[in-house]
């Protein structure tokens, strides 16, 4: 047994060594080994002679990683494709091969410069590190994570500096932390070791006073809302049997409605200026087209009665394309819909379109069941109410700065973002996708509001502060004092926002530049020895 061990895992412990450091750095771990999480795996693809076992190697780091800090998938697959738990179980595996495929592409890339050009040892290890952070930020994956994230989840005051460089910078910034690391590894048993340790070390430290500096800084609120944000935690079959006409619909609505009452009931000393309900909370379709039918009437007929604005997720459809939209209404307290209301632009693949349908359309025959809804304008408006400037996003869309930085131009005063996060287990993904949502609001330094079906529903101030947080997969209602300004200032990431990624496609320009350099110095110097 000691001797099969030994063939099939000792040559790739390194490679296994990065995917547990990574998998369990994420969240809901502490980032105990971010800042060098990718030591092992650049030790050993500097050892490596053949592009077969770098590939490899990325693999096998990308496959335990993501079985670690995804494992939620097995939950998805079995909650909303309907698989049982061996097939679903199938599935995961296979998503943790195709999922993080930059990590040996990254390899591949810097093993194919190495070799070509014959890259010095420090400019070769440069090159891997600016080539795995690059791939890292331009990576295809349905779930846009990065490991600036892990910092908010705890709690870390490095967080802070989001709103300089965005948390995609701090992801660029710890992968880079992984450079000196390596080299103090490299050199432990020298005094050079130990001072690259103490200089990273220190480093950290200051940039977590620094965090705490930033916070300080920030200017204090001149204004304050109270919004009761409702989870109803309705069950998926529920909620696919009211979509598909099956019922349920009236006993959803009722669950809103009878938890809101008992909310305002609970809280009948204080003013409330909005309620929030999540994603396609509202259990009909919903618009000024539909305003007379049963339902949205009856929702009307509740706002009025408690003279207290809705904010509420609802299907609706868009006319032109006779396609269904996932939405957010805005009633106000006589329970009309304030136009315009905001539809998802950034769709779920697979849930809510097909990619490369509007090429093939013959696709659909073959995923009939798949979600087909037509994408809204984007974030080219903001959601008014009582003189508030709100911005629009719907789950999926938390996970794009580049959609958030498009409110914060519009001068959105706060987000609101309703999700439903019900197919993803009560563990890890509602915890991952409630701190990526929430850091969109350090990084343009407004509050967000974030109320779910499931949980986890809560508040984060400019500050990123958390307020109470919901329970998973339990009923609930809570109010919140919500402190904002009024014109909220432009931070340094929504100015420079492509800061980052400039900086690094030019350290890799430059260094590419000196490697060859590097490679035709030394064949002109040989020349010149011949002659």
């Amino acid at each position: 047994m000691h001797k099969i061990f030994a063939k099939l895992f000792k040559p790739w412990l390194l490679p296994i060594l990065s995917g547990l450091f990574i998998g369990t750095s994420y969240i809901p771990f502490p980032p105990w080994a971010s800042l060098f999480c990718f030591v092992p795996l650049w030790l050993f693809w500097n050892r490596q002679t053949s592009l077969k076992n770098v590939f490899i190697g990325g693999l096998i780091t990308a496959f335990v990683f993501t079985l670690i800090g995804f494992n939620w998938i097995t939950y998805t697959l079995h909650e909303f494709a309907h698989l049982g738990w061996p097939v679903a179980f199938v599935g995961m595996l296979f998503y943790a091969l195709i999922a993080h495929l930059y990590v040996p592409l990254a390899g591949i890339l810097w093993f194919w410069g190495w070799r070509t050009f014959n890259w010095s040892g420090g400019l070769s290890l440069g090159l891997m590190a600016v080539i795995t952070i690059l791939c890292e930020a331009y990576s295809l994956t349905l779930f846009d994570w990065n490991f600036g994230y892990s910092w908010y989840g705890a709690d870390m005051p490095v967080y802070q500096w989001a709103e300089v460089i965005g948390f995609s910078g701090l992801s660029a910034a710890t992968l880079l932390c992984n450079l000196p690391l390596y080299i103090a590894w490299q050199r432990r048993q020298e005094t050079a070791g130990k001072l690259i340790l103490a200089s990273v070390v220190a480093g950290f430290v200051a940039l977590n006073i620094g965090g705490l500096w930033l916070k300080g800084r920030l200017p204090q609120p001149d204004a304050s809302f109270n919004a009761l944000l409702v989870q109803a935690s309705i069950a998926n079959s529920e909620k696919m049997a009211a979509e598909l006409g099956e019922g349920y619909s009236d006993e959803i609505l009722r669950r809103y409605t009878d938890l809101t009452d008992n909310a305002i009931k609970a809280h009948d000393d204080a003013k409330i200026d909005f309620v929030l309900w999540p994603e396609t909370a509202f259990p009909a379709l919903l618009g000024e087209t539909f305003k007379l039918n049963e339902k949205p009437a009856a929702l009307s007929r509740f706002v009025h009665a408690r003279q207290i604005p809705l904010i509420t997720g609802a299907y609706s459809v868009d006319s032109s394309l006779k396609l269904i939209t996932n939405s957010l209404f805005v009633l106000n307290e006589n329970g009309e819909i304030v136009p315009p209301h905001y539809s998802k632009s950034i769709l779920l693949a697979f849930g809510e379109y097909i990619p490369g349908e509007q090429f093939f359309p013959n696709i659909r025959d073959w995923l009939p069941t798949t979600g087909h809804f037509a994408r809204g304008l984007g974030p080219t408006q903001l959601l008014g109410l009582n003189g508030y400037k709100m911005g629009a996003q719907i789950c999926y869309e938390s996970l794009f700065p580049a959609f958030s930085r498009s409110l914060a131009q519009l001068g959105a005063q706060f987000i609101v973002n309703v999700t439903n996060d019900s197919w993803y287990g009560d563990w890890q993904e509602p915890y991952q996708h409630m701190y990526m949502t929430l850091a969109r609001g350090v990084e343009f330094r407004r509050p967000v509001l974030r109320a779910t079906n499931t949980g986890i529903s809560t508040v984060s101030l400019a500050s990123g502060t958390i307020l109470e947080q919901s329970p998973v997969y339990q009923p609930w209602a809570g109010l919140y004092q919500v402190p904002y300004l009024k014109n909220p200032p432009v931070t340094f990431y929504q100015t420079y926002f492509w800061l980052v990624p400039s900086l690094l496609w030019g350290a890799l320009l430059i260094l590419l530049a000196v490697g060859v350099k590097w490679k035709y110095g030394l064949a002109l110097s040989g020349m010149t020895r011949k002659e």
